[in-house]
Order: structure tokens, then sequence, then C-alpha cells
């Protein structure tokens, strides 16, 4: 069975849920997924993150969606580590219209100055999107721009390499172009807003991504986010719904 997600329409401001455990309050400053900015001296060796967010809209048309994530990050010397997971399901009218999950891990290794190296793999399965699943795998080099206490800015790009498995029962493999930028600005104490971008080219299509967010510190664990998600698919293949993922989500954070 195949799976996509087709977030067109997932939350509205005030309605985001949250439930997760907890742990002793020390905050590492990390990105969600792209280009995550070097650790700070105070940054914690092991360290996680949790959200859920949760919608039921009702009227002309009933629409209930769940987004969680979770990811885990330890640091081994200049080796940072990171296990990611994601799922998302949209249901309206009692009809399911999105269904994604996604694992993936990163290895990031800094060199000196602001510059360091980077891997990773991402395993993704999208109901709606012509592909049964899709697993990418990228290495490169990376350089931080900005690492004040108000702006912090990553760039990194790297060559890859994507297997598709399509619907149709064909399969194919790709060479990938990388490029991402991961930008921060704590605005405020306890706030702070989050712009990440990539691209990810091949001969087939180009691969869009950008996610966009405001945080707000409740307390030492716990915050409440705003945040947009898009991923565009330039030339999908045949049996795909859509070229372009909508999420807007208002959800409670766990970090520990």
């Amino acid at each position: 069975m195949s799976w996509r997600t087709r977030l067109w329409r997932t939350a509205l401001p005030g309605v985001g849920l949250a439930l997760l455990v907890a742990t002793p309050p020390a905050l590492a400053e990390e990105s969600l997924f792209y280009a995550p900015p070097r650790p700070g001296d105070d940054t914690p060796e092991f360290s996680g993150q949790a959200e859920l967010g949760y919608t039921n809209l009702s009227g002309n048309t009933d629409s209930e969606t769940l987004i969680a994530k979770g990811r885990l990050t330890w640091l081994t010397g200049k080796l940072t580590h990171t296990l990611r997971g994601e799922t998302r399901q949209v249901k309206e009218n009692g009809n399911a219209s999105a269904e994604q999950y996604l694992a993936a891990g990163r290895e990031r290794y800094d060199l000196d100055g602001p510059h360091y190296m980077f891997g990773f793999t991402r395993w993704e399965q999208d109901r709606f999107s012509g592909y049964d699943y899709q697993f990418t795998t990228i290495i490169g080099y990376g350089r931080q721009l900005l690492a004040g206490p108000t702006h912090k800015l990553s760039l990194e790009a790297g060559p890859g390499y994507r297997h598709d498995e399509l619907e149709s029962g064909s399969d194919q493999d790709l060479a990938v172009g990388y490029g991402a930028l991961d930008y921060q600005w704590q605005f405020s104490e306890g706030s702070n807003f989050q712009q990440e971008f990539s691209i990810e080219g091949t001969d087939a299509n180009v691969t869009t991504r950008a996610f966009s967010a405001i945080t707000a510190q409740l307390n030492a664990h716990l915050a409440l986010r705003l945040s947009h998600e898009i991923k565009n698919n330039s030339n999908p293949p045949e049996g795909s719904a859509s070229d372009t993922d909508l999420t807007t989500a208002a959800s409670l954070l766990y970090r520990w």
C-alpha cells in the first residue's frame, strides 16, 4: 500500500493540543530538519523534542487533523547525531485525504570555524502522491554565516541519491543536487521566528520544502508553535493528487 500527504487544510490558531513527557530543563537550539546550527557551549549531550497538534473542524465540511513529530539529538565530540520521525493524517467528512509517515537520521561533523560536514538519510511514504515510497541520502558541506544571540543563519549543499518506488510498480534511481538554509530570529525573550528552506533537484523533478514557524516559550519545557509547511514537486508521477502540499498547524511543543 502507498501513502501520501495532501496537507492543504489542517489547523486554525487556538485549536492546537499536545500532551508530551517531561525531563530536565535544558533546551538545545535545533532546526527541525534542514541546516541545524552548531551546538552551543551549554547544549546538553542528550536532548529531545516532541510536538503534537490536533484540529477538529465542523460545519459545511467536517475535517480532522493529527500531526505528531519527534526528534532525539545527542553529541559525541564534534559529531551531532539526530533521529527524527513524523506522521500526519487528515480526514474530511470521514474519508482520509492525507496520510504521511517519515523517518530520518542525520550526522553533523563540526570543522574549524563556521564550517561543518553533514550527511542524512530520509525514508517517506506519502499517500495520494503516485509514489509507494521514496528513500533519499545526501552528503555535503555547510557553513554557519550568522551565530549571534539574536540571528542565526546556516547554509548547506551537496550531492545525493534518491530511490523512488512508484505506485505503477516501476522504480527509478536518481542523482540529487541539494541545497538548504535555516534562519532563526530570537525577537524577544522566549519567542523566536524560524524559516527553513530546501531544494532537491533531479532529472525527473525538483522538490522544494519550506517551513515557517513562530514559537513562544510557555515555561522551561513547553512552548506554543504556529507553523506553515509547503512541499512542492515540480513533476509528480501519474496518480498524484496534487503537486503541492500545504500544512498550517497550531501545536504544543515539548523539549528536554
